[in-house]
């Protein structure tokens, strides 16, 4: 499987480096010397993937280097910081998702900068949908079944999330207002010892990100009952939303995006739009995208400002509603 996957990643990096016919832009000013991407996370979730799978085609197209250093902290909080404080030259971006960029903030309103003000979007990247996955032993197969479950137990189930303020919180929490049932969180460090828990029985439900917990579910190890998107993943049109399982108005989007300083030239937030774009478009990441349960949602830098603002109108009073806070 190793092996398959490096031979897969060299195959892909030949293919995205195939998009490099723009040798003119490489001689202009920008980008002057190495463009560093920072993941706000430690390196294997699907932030870090991502960037590790744009990074050479942007080399390529830009013909200087792109690398990826991973910022971990305070759930996503210095990574962003130290690209919000950095000088807005286009040499140092921010590969964000909706837990660091958004639910972070609003659980930690007070964190010396707003996302809104000191970043400009460059583009939507990736849905990486949420999950409810539950053990096997629960005995049940779909969210109704799920949420009868919970409301024939006193007091509730426990579910696993990757922290306080991640999306994976704010999924179960959204669940539990709009569901009208009881869900106890506990949160893990990350994604990992989240799995390892719910695959081992000793917490009986987790909301993870589909790409954590797909291996485990179609090894059986695991039960997957559905995803937080609003429709069907196109490329996993077997796997039903939590939706349209009776859960009315029930949405999270965990999405990953690219950002730059504020002030950063508008030239230079448009030529990495269009080579993200192109690279997104690619077949190779197309299927690359398909095998993680992830899709290409790119959107341009304006179309995702304003969806980010509209993330945070959103959310706001939903966090307030739950009563998630960072104590």
């Amino acid at each position: 499987m190793m092996e398959r996957r490096r031979i897969g990643t060299a195959a892909m990096s030949l293919a995205l480096g195939s998009l490099a016919g723009r040798a003119a832009r490489a001689q202009e000013a920008w980008p002057s010397r190495t463009v560093t991407m920072i993941v706000p996370y430690a390196p294997g979730g699907s932030n870090d993937v991502v960037a590790r799978l744009l990074a050479p085609g942007l080399q390529a197209a830009f013909g200087r280097s792109f690398v990826v250093e991973n910022r971990a902290g305070a759930g996503g909080a210095v990574g962003m910081a130290q690209v919000a404080r950095a000088r807005p030259d286009g040499h140092m971006l921010l590969v964000s998702s909706a837990s660091n960029h958004v639910f972070n903030h609003l659980v930690v309103p007070d964190q010396g900068y707003d996302p809104r003000e000191a970043l400009s979007a460059v583009a939507m990247m990736v849905d990486v949908p949420n999950a409810l996955a539950v053990h096997p032993s629960l005995g049940v197969t779909d969210v109704q079944g799920f949420l009868a479950k919970l409301r024939a137990t006193p007091g509730g189930l426990s579910f696993a999330s990757t922290g306080v303020g991640s999306s994976n919180h704010l999924a179960g929490e959204l669940l539990r207002l709009r569901a009208g049932v009881e869900l106890n969180h506990v949160p893990y460090r990350g994604g990992g010892p989240a799995l390892s828990d719910l695959i081992a029985g000793t917490v009986p439900v987790a909301f993870l990100n589909l790409p954590t917990v797909l291996p485990a579910a179609e090894a059986g190890q695991v039960r997957l009952l559905g995803i937080g998107g609003k429709a069907r993943l196109s490329s996993r049109p077997d796997i039903l939303t939590i939706r349209e399982q009776g859960v009315a108005d029930y949405e999270v989007q965990s999405w990953t995006g690219l950002f730059a300083p504020r002030s950063t030239p508008r030239p230079v937030i448009d030529r990495l739009a269009e080579e993200v774009k192109a690279l997104l478009d690619h077949p190779t990441m197309r299927e690359r995208l398909k095998e993680m349960g992830s899709e290409n949602i790119w959107a341009g830098p304006d179309a995702t400002d304003a969806f980010v603002r509209a993330e945070f109108d959103r959310w706001g009073p939903i966090v307030k509603q739950a009563g998630v806070t960072s104590n």
